[in-house]
Parts: structure tokens; sequence; C-alpha cells
């Protein structure tokens, strides 16, 4: 009885401190977007030098705002590999997306890195300025999409993607788009597979914020093995499209929660 009843309060407690960290994230969101990054204009004219100071600010925000939710109970989570990540230059980072947190978790180890976004994230009051000032690639900007990866790929940075476009449907296999794979092979980059899970059905497709799960979720992000680009070299006989296709089913097997 005693155990219930302290479970229903655990529960509680988690429901309150989820909707208060989502208000907060929200906030952030506008606050840096309003004040901070419209400083950064007048602080600092360069827009290199900007979009760096806005990534690491965007970065160091998201690892409070974890700092938060693990401190209040609401989450925790892992890494495994880590260190992988910050050696890589000029990859293309590819993960499985099965929650919403997913890209908070992965940025707020990944300050200098690109990031490929939908495009409807830009009519988001909360998070739109964020992806200016960041200045990230939008996904379907197709005429650039491709000479701009290329560009800051050769230039060395990282470029996060989520290949299935959207988060994973519970009880469904997962299902990639095939840009990633294009960008692999036409920028002739390595690429970096990263495994996300959680312990608990918590913020994926079908989830509500407030639909909680009865114990604390446990994320664990495990930074997997590095794919060069000699491993999905083009045949000039088969041309980019069948290279682009044949990565894309070896992705698919390599993001399959079963194979991790």
């Amino acid at each position: 009885m005693t155990s219930n009843i302290t479970e229903r309060i655990n529960w509680f407690w988690r429901l309150l401190m989820t909707g208060f960290c989502f208000a907060l994230f929200g906030v952030g969101g506008l606050l840096l977007s309003l004040i901070w990054f419209n400083l950064l204009l007048i602080l600092q004219r360069n827009p290199e030098k900007r979009c760096r100071i806005a990534r690491h600010s965007i970065s160091a925000c998201f690892r409070l705002f974890l700092f938060l939710t693990r401190k209040l109970g609401v989450l925790d989570y892992h890494f495994s590999g880590i260190d992988k990540l910050r050696m890589d230059k000029g990859c293309l980072i590819v993960a499985n997306h099965p929650t919403l947190l997913d890209y908070v978790i992965l940025a707020s180890h990944l300050p200098d890195a690109d990031c490929i976004v939908k495009s409807a994230l830009l009519r988001n009051p909360f998070v739109s300025g964020v992806i200016r000032s960041a200045r990230y690639l939008i996904n379907n900007e197709a005429a650039t999409l491709l000479p701009v990866c290329r560009e800051r790929l050769a230039s060395g940075n990282n470029i996060l993607i989520f290949p299935e476009g959207t988060r994973t449907t519970p009880g469904h296999p997962i299902l990639l788009q095939r840009g990633a794979a294009n960008i692999a092979v036409r920028c002739e980059c390595d690429l970096r597979i990263v495994h996300i899970t959680c312990s608990q059905k918590m913020l994926d497709k079908k989830s509500k914020w407030y639909q909680i799960p009865p114990k604390k979720p446990i994320y664990t992000i495990t930074v997997g093995e590095q794919l060069t680009n000699e491993d999905f070299a083009v045949d000039m006989e088969s041309g980019y499209t069948i290279a682009a296709r044949q990565l894309n089913r070896q992705l698919t097997q390599l993001l399959t929660p079963s194979n991790y």
C-alpha cells in the first residue's frame, strides 16, 4: 500500500515537473530568439563567428535544460562513445528518431554541428529563431541543400540528420527517406551511426507531453560504427541513384532497434 502511494506521488511529481520543463523550454527559446540572438547581431558583425556563438549558446542551454530534467526526476540519460563524435570531422551523423528530445540530447554535446531540420519548424515561434541564428539547413531547399552540405562537410563541419524525417511510429518498422544516403554518396563523406533508445514510452509520435510513463524514462545514446566513404563508393556504371538506394537499405538495417 505504501509503495503504491509512493509511486503515485512520484508520478504526479514527474507530471508537474514535465509541464514545468516544457514551459521553460518554450520560454527559453523565445528569450534566445528575441533577446540574445538580436544582441549578437549588434555585438558580433562577423556572420561566421556569430553563428558559432549562437550554436554554442544553444548547446549550453540544452545542457542546462537536461541538467534540470535529470535533477527534477523527469528523465535520465546516458551516453556511450560520445568521444567518437567529438573526434569526427566532415562527417554525416545519422541517428534514429524515437522521441521529441533526440535532437536536444545530441545537440547538447555537439555545439559545432550543423543540423538538417524540417521546414515546418520555421513556423514554430519557439524554435524558428534558433534555427535561423544557428544557420541550420532546411530539408525542403533541394536546389541549395546538397551544395551547402558539400561545402560545410568539406570545411570540416559535422552534419546531424534524422533520416526518418519524423519520429518513429511506435510498433512500426523505421522508414528512412533517402536524403541522408544521397548526401553521403554525392558529397563523398563518412557516416557516423548513432542509436537512441528510451526505456519507457514517452514523447514518441503517438504521445502527448502529459502522457508520462509509470517509471522515470532513461535515454541511452550509443555512438556506433563509422562507415567510411570507401564502404559505399559509387560504381560509375550504376551511378549515384543505385548507390544511394543500397546505402539507404544498409542504414535501415543499422538503425533498426533489433540490430543495436
